[in-house]
């Protein structure tokens, strides 16, 4: 289909996957998915020495987890080098390459006459092609370098606008190494124009790279495929995002207890906005309201607190079944519960994950906001115990629903609250006189979810033993009359 839209994403697997690399993916595949088109995955590996399978893996482990699965791939790029000599001696063939003879040393030399100003002088460029040919059949080593025309070099960049380079400002680059292996832009412009690339959304590192590659597209007679270019990513400090500032890397944040949906939602907002003020926006809503004219031109700021913040969103959406398999092996790590009881996923367990999943930013927050409510200790607040604890009556009020608690049958949330209110109408206060004393007795602090919530998933034994021991604390006198 000549008009289907066809992107890529080709990351060099010399690391891990950065955010940035995953922002890029990111914005092709929605593309891709708005336009019904094609989103091919290259693997761009022909730096041998740099390149490795583990690389490979993390990358694509990434990009699995963040929910970027490919249409086409992953292709690798060395697997296209007979293709890239091919398009390379083409040129050489139409005369808009040339070998060039100079040696290593010899370019050294004029660069550091010249400095900063130094391009290639071209000097090869005035040798006869017959003799030319005579000279690389003899053995003598040369790279082939592209024949870069006058003029200028204008694309109309989707998100920069028209953007023009003068091609006096352009040496004359080489295209084959010695060994006639391709350099980048070569390969790059050779697999694109074989798999029919459409768009190139990439990062603007690579704005310089771009007016060599649409010189090679015009040579090779291909179509010159519509460019664009995303603003780097900035840490809070205005500096280039990177190590320096925390996690850099999806699988970071996979650690840190981060959900692939919400990085995928900060992600596509980190440069981009649908034109609304809606900031949660699922996968489809994404797509739809996707479009590459709505990139911004400026670099956008990483914010970790934004992106807690989504991911809090994104857990109080999620049920405690979909929950409980990525927080429980911090919960039996923690001794908190067996994996038993993980396996066996009782009704307990599970509202356990629910009262704690809407007051955390992370997976990982769940297990040590359950300490309080199933560890085999409670460590009180000493705030708490001095603001809920001071009035002389708490002691009268713990044990009144203590014996309430004690005999409450059945013991549900729904059975639970119920008695705890009659028992406050029993003593004449407030619900608040009973629950907040009571909340205090069971987790330490003044803060917790439902009180009903709380006593269901601790359980009738572990809960009167906790009220118990805040009994024996006041009648020491440990809490303050």
């Amino acid at each position: 289909m000549a008009d289907q839209v066809r992107v890529r994403f080709a990351p060099s697997p010399t690391g891990y996957l950065h955010v940035g690399g995953a922002r890029t993916a990111l914005y092709n595949w929605l593309y891709a998915r708005k336009t019904g088109g094609v989103f091919v995955l290259r693997i761009e590996d022909t730096d041998r020495e740099r390149s490795t399978d583990e690389s490979t893996r993390t990358i694509l482990d990434g990009m699995t987890w963040l929910g970027l699965g490919w249409d086409e791939g992953p292709t690798h790029q060395a697997d296209g080098l007979a293709r890239h000599r091919a398009d390379a001696e083409r040129l050489l063939r139409d005369g808009k390459a040339y070998r060039c003879f100079c040696t290593p040393e010899e370019l050294a030399a004029r660069r550091e006459a010249m400095g900063k100003e130094y391009r290639y002088d071209r000097a090869c460029m005035a040798v006869a092609a017959d003799e030319s040919a005579d000279r690389a059949a003899a053995g003598v080593p040369f790279t082939v370098r592209f024949r870069v025309p006058g003029g200028t070099t204008e694309w109309d960049d989707v998100v920069h606008g028209v953007t023009t380079f003068d091609n006096a400002s352009i040496e004359d680059f080489v295209i084959l190494r010695s060994d006639g292996t391709p350099i980048y832009n070569m390969a790059v412009v050779s697999d694109d124009i074989d798999m029919r690339i459409t768009h190139v959304v990439r990062g603007d590192d690579h704005i310089a790279n771009t007016p060599k590659q649409i010189l090679l597209y015009q040579a090779l007679g291909a179509p010159v495929p519509v460019f664009g270019h995303l603003p780097m990513i900035l840490g809070e400090d205005g500096r280039k995002l990177s190590k320096r500032h925390g996690a850099t890397a999806v699988g970071d944040y996979a650690q840190m207890g981060i959900l692939p949906e919400a990085l995928f939602n900060f992600l596509a907002l980190l440069g981009w906005n649908p034109g609304d003020e809606r900031e949660v926006m699922e996968k489809d809503e994404l797509v739809e309201a996707f479009s590459l004219e709505r990139i911004n031109k400026k670099a956008a700021v990483f914010d970790t607190e934004k992106l807690l913040w989504m991911n809090g969103q994104y857990l109080a959406r999620k049920s405690a079944e979909e929950l409980l398999p990525l927080v429980a092996p911090r919960l039996v790590e923690d001794g908190l519960v067996t994996q038993a009881q993980v396996d066996a996923r009782p009704e307990w367990l599970l509202a356990l994950v629910d009262a704690l999943k809407v007051r955390s930013r992370s997976t990982l927050e769940i297990a040590p906001q359950a300490r309080p409510l199933i560890g085999e200790t409670v460590e009180y607040d000493e705030a708490a115990v001095a603001k809920h604890w001071k009035d002389p009556a708490t002691a009268e009020r713990l044990e009144a629903v203590r014996n309430v608690l004690g005999h409450l049958q059945p013991w549900t949330p729904e059975a639970i609250e119920p008695a705890l209110r009659e028992a406050a109408e029993n003593a004449g206060v407030g619900f608040g006189k009973v629950a907040q004393p009571l909340r205090v007795a069971l987790t330490g602090s003044a803060a917790s979810p439902g009180i009903d919530q709380v006593l269901w998933v601790m359980g009738r034994e572990r809960a009167l033993g906790r009220i118990d021991s805040a009994l024996r604390r006041i009648g020491s006198g440990a809490a303050p009359e």
